[in-house]
């Protein structure tokens, strides 16, 4: 299984420089890629915690650690379908191009109906919604005349150039049945969310590979990224995976590997703990566990 590590992204610790020590460790410590996710408000009087409170974009953040580093990969799990494609597709192709066809992209279908409203997108049928978005992308990126006439999105006959090479895989996350079916049909892949129980990873992962196989798919070749939750202390009550001793945390790991994950990273900005901290206690922790759980520790 290939390990990886959210850098420094929600709370105070997210600063320049701790995006990239956490980054340049990661790449030296061989880690297998760098990950970031999307929060574009946080409503007043949401109780969403505050890992949520305050988050650098995604994009902007992967693109100042492509210029850091050379070879770790980089993924976003995930960017939200209230976002329009067109200039999405054209900020991932761009970002696939100057990372050297380093990149990840995460899409999900969004949760925070306020987030919606700001970007002027129908909070209604936003499956049917996010399943014509990949399509759009991924015209975007193959087609050399590109031209959709959907039921969301409609674009002219246009060129849409340059192209990535080779375009960026797609993850989908959810975790509801018709998500994880939508994910086996038309991705590269799924990623869990940060709400995962992960006790129940492998039912969905099956149901997954299950739908490719279905639409005439190759199962075996797609990606498993489970978003890791780590939180390194003990916990009152029976304990969660990923949280405990680092023993404990590796032992979890291997077990995922088992239930056929093929991709994990650790998350720290989920841990309140961390993104509450002071910056400089924050970063040390973060650091402390980038050598701990690294893939060759």
């Amino acid at each position: 299984m290939r390990i990886g590590f959210a850098v420094p992204q929600s709370g105070a610790w997210a600063t320049p420089q701790a995006m990239r020590t956490i980054a340049t460790r990661a790449e030296r410590l061989g880690y297998h890629e760098l990950w970031t996710f999307q929060r574009m408000l946080y409503p007043v009087g949401h109780e969403m915690g505050p890992t949520y409170r305050s988050v650098h974009d995604p994009l902007i953040t992967l693109s100042y650690l492509a210029g850091v580093t050379e070879r770790i990969r980089l993924g976003v799990a995930v960017v939200n379908a209230f976002v329009q494609p067109v200039p999405l597709a054209k900020q991932l192709a761009t970002l696939q191009t100057l990372s050297g066809g380093r990149l990840t992209a995460g899409l999900g279908l969004g949760w925070v109906e306020e987030e919606f409203e700001a970007a002027g997108v129908g909070f209604a049928r936003r499956g049917r919604r996010g399943e014509e978005f990949v399509e759009v992308l991924r015209k975007m990126w193959g087609d050399e005349v590109v031209e959709h006439r959907g039921e969301f999105y409609r674009i002219s006959p246009s060129y849409a150039d340059p192209k990535p090479s080779p375009a960026p895989p797609i993850l989908l996350g959810g975790t509801a049945e018709v998500a994880l079916r939508r994910a086996g049909r038309l991705a590269d892949g799924w990623v869990s969310s940060s709400r995962e129980d992960l006790s129940g990873i492998a039912g969905r992962i099956a149901l997954v590979k299950a739908a490719a196989s279905e639409a005439g798919r190759d199962a075996g070749s797609l990606r498993f990224v489970c978003r890791g939750v780590t939180r390194v202390r003990p916990e009152p009550g029976e304990r969660r995976r990923l949280t405990g001793t680092v023993e404990e945390i590796r032992g979890d790991v291997a077990w995922l590997a088992e239930q056929g994950v093929t991709d994990l990273f650790h998350d720290l900005n989920f841990d309140p703990h961390v993104v509450t901290a002071d910056p400089d206690e924050a970063l040390r922790h973060g650091e402390t566990l980038l050598e701990a759980l690294a893939p060759s520790a």
